[in-house]
């Protein structure tokens, strides 16, 4: 990355490719905002820029580096590769964390389990300028996405129908709106609206508040 390039990103501000941090907190919280990136479509983090985009720098490059390593290695599941670029801006150094989006999703923070446990997994994903946590029926379309597990011929049934009916005269869908429109369990309707985004016949979208609803196509 060049000086110009880290110039136009300090100046778009924090997005669903890039956060700012003044410095490092804690692994977990550096894990957490690193899953996040390789769950969604991969980003920056800047550390040595405080969140009103002045440039601080960071105290010692190398022990930086060594923390950001350490969190992608030790704290996320699977670890995740991190490359680490080092830019002079004002005689300020600044260090910058590049995630690429993974092909190995869902990353989870390390809860050290033999196998993924969906009601126990740690998932972000990035949303706008913020890490929010992955809902069970992102992290299924997560896994289903990474293993290539996309519904060829899913058979539409009544539920299915009245779902499309439904959005032909509405916007969006909600679990508890298709839960409450086919008197079905929110759990079966969670998993009919997973299964539709695998067609492809709908999309998940998710607020800045991590609620989501569902679009067709």
């Amino acid at each position: 990355m060049k000086r110009r390039e880290l110039t136009e990103l300090i100046e778009e501000g924090e997005d669903i490719h890039c956060e700012f941090k003044r410095k490092f907190s804690t692994p977990e919280k550096i894990a957490r905002e690193m899953i996040a990136f390789a769950n969604t479509k991969g980003g920056y983090i800047l550390f040595g820029i405080d969140d009103d985009r002045e440039v601080i720098g960071v105290e010692s490059e190398k022990s930086e580096t060594e923390l950001i390593l350490d969190a992608a290695k030790n704290y996320c599941e699977p670890p995740l590769e991190v490359s680490i670029e080092y830019i002079d801006m004002y005689g300020r150094e600044v260090v910058v964390a590049v995630i690429a989006e993974s092909n190995n999703k869902p990353h989870r923070l390390q809860d050290y389990l033999g196998e993924f446990d969906i009601n126990k997994a740690v998932v972000t994903i990035r949303v706008n300028d913020k890490c929010i946590q992955a809902s069970k029926e992102m992290i299924r379309i997560m896994r289903a996405g990474t293993n290539n597990l996309l519904l060829k011929n899913y058979s539409i049934g009544a539920s299915e129908k009245s779902l499309f009916d439904y959005l032909s005269r509405n916007e969006s869908i909600t679990v508890k709106d298709l839960s409450r429109l086919v008197n079905i369990s929110e759990r079966r309707a969670s998993r009919t609206l997973v299964k539709l985004v695998r067609a492809d016949l709908l999309i998940i979208h998710v607020k800045d508040n991590g609620e989501e609803y569902f679009t067709g196509k």
